[in-house]
């Protein structure tokens, strides 16, 4: 491990533009990304696949505790993308002790927010669930999962800070290694604890809480061996802890914008009537798999940004910056042309309704014209992330999602219920967020003040 990571550690000749040889890596670094992105989702549905077997008041309260779970998840995201820039810039600035500490400090921070946020969601599960107003046997099964879950949150923290760690260090293989193994050994418990020993719910939640300990084992221990090499101890560093939580804070003010962007587009779905809003929530969830797919140029873009400013040198930056720009947008359009093509046939796997098939091909025609933009503004916002811009990327969000009530709240007053025009203004919304959202990154793309190089930003 040690010598992967010093092959690493310096970046293509100074002053050289990328070529190939980036788009190389660019491959090498996002490919396996994609793969461990994919792994959250699929514990989600490998666990309603299984509980769905119980019944439809199970499959619903795992529906809710999945909402709350995936909401703090996504809050918690900070943890990952801020550790990969600053050990990545560390990296780059040749300090590859100093890069494994700061991640060792990031994972503590990782695990403490992870056990303060368990012990409050362990006091508050019952009013927390109550707030979706579900039925009763929904809300009763809901909170039998998340009472168990709860306790598999510091894993999963500290899971995501040390993939962090990984991708700052160019490693994006051992965390799709780890979450290739921790999703099959979430499905085999679930059989076992819910089908098998007949646990109901409540082992769904238990084997999930085993395989999240057991990956975040997995990947402190690849973390503990590079720490050993250089003689580190594991335990945190004040200054390090300091300095992960004045990266991550603003990237958790990104992401709380941006979770409000999207609630406030599923509540103006409903305003569409029970036909549309199912319509929209497929599009939805085809979307955020399209985004994960995008993500994964992001999380490349992070790690070899950080790394080149890291070692000083920005003149490269701006040509990768261009190389990656491209890759978002080119990816974009294949994604967008898959989507478009899948449309008709797609709709039929989700559900018999035909109202809803054909509300939900008029969505995901939509979604896919929007695809090229989102591998754009994907791609800067991990250029921006991974050149630790973190609060200007607070503030775009903010901005973008305050420019982007308007365009919902007007396009859910002019939606009637079921029609199709509706389904369109939608989307027509989500994709204004995401030019508000271009509108405040490629200015500051184009800019010189991210362009901040040493082990620091």
């Amino acid at each position: 491990m040690r010598d992967a990571w010093l092959r690493c550690s310096v970046p293509t000749e100074p002053g050289r533009p990328p070529g190939r040889s980036i788009d190389r890596e660019v491959v090498r670094l996002a490919g396996p990304a994609l793969g461990a992105l994919l792994a959250p989702p699929l514990f989600l549905l490998a666990d309603a696949a299984i509980v769905g077997r119980l019944g439809t008041a199970p499959l619903a309260g795992l529906g809710l505790a999945g909402a709350v779970i995936t909401t703090v998840t996504a809050l918690s995201i900070f943890l990952a993308y801020g550790t990969t820039g600053s050990v990545a810039r560390l990296l780059g600035s040749g300090d590859l002790p100093g890069a494994i500490r700061h991640g060792v400090s990031a994972m503590w921070l990782g695990l403490s927010i992870g056990a303060l946020t368990a012990a409050l969601g362990s006091v508050v599960t019952s009013p927390v669930v109550a707030a979706f107003a579900a039925p009763s046997d929904a809300t009763e099964q809901a909170e039998t999962y998340l009472r168990i879950a709860w306790w598999g949150l510091p894993a999963l923290l500290v899971s995501l800070a040390a993939t962090g760690v990984l991708r700052g260090l160019q490693d994006t293989r051992t965390p799709l290694v780890v979450a290739a193994a921790g999703s099959a050994g979430n499905v085999a418990l679930n059989l076992l604890l819910v089908l098998g020993l007949d646990m109901g719910i409540a082992g769904a939640a238990l084997g999930t809480v085993i395989a999240e300990v057991a990956m975040a084992a997995a990947l402190v221990r690849v973390v503990a061996r590079g720490a050993r090499q250089y003689g580190l101890a594991l335990r945190p560093h004040r200054d390090d802890v300091s300095s992960s939580w004045r990266t991550g804070w603003p990237l958790l003010v990104r992401t709380a914008a941006m979770r409000v962007a999207l609630l406030a587009a599923t509540a103006a779905a409903a305003r569409l009537g029970t036909t549309g809003l199912a319509a929209f929530n497929v599009a939805y969830v085809v979307w955020g798999l399209l985004a994960l797919a995008l993500d994964a140029l992001a999380i490349a873009a992070q790690a070899m940004v950080g790394r080149y400013l890291g070692a000083g040198d920005p003149g490269p930056v701006r040509a990768l910056t261009t190389r990656l720009v491209r890759w978002g947008v080119l990816a974009g359009l294949v994604l967008g042309l898959m989507t478009a093509a899948l449309s008709v046939p797609l709709a039929p796997l989700f559900t018999s309704d035909a109202d809803v098939r054909a509300l939900l091909v008029t969505a995901l025609l939509v979604v896919a014209v929007l695809q090229p933009l989102a591998g754009w503004v994907f791609v800067l916002d991990g250029i921006l992330i991974g050149a630790g811009d973190g609060r200007y990327l607070a503030l775009a969000a903010v901005v973008a999602t305050v420019a982007f009530l308007p365009m919902i709240v007007l396009a859910a007053r002019l939606s009637a219920p079921g029609s199709a025009a509706g389904m369109v203004a939608l989307w027509v919304a989500v994709g204004g967020w995401m030019l508000a959202r271009l509108a405040t990154l490629a200015p500051r793309a184009r800019s010189q003040r991210w362009l901040v190089t040493g082990a620091a930003a």
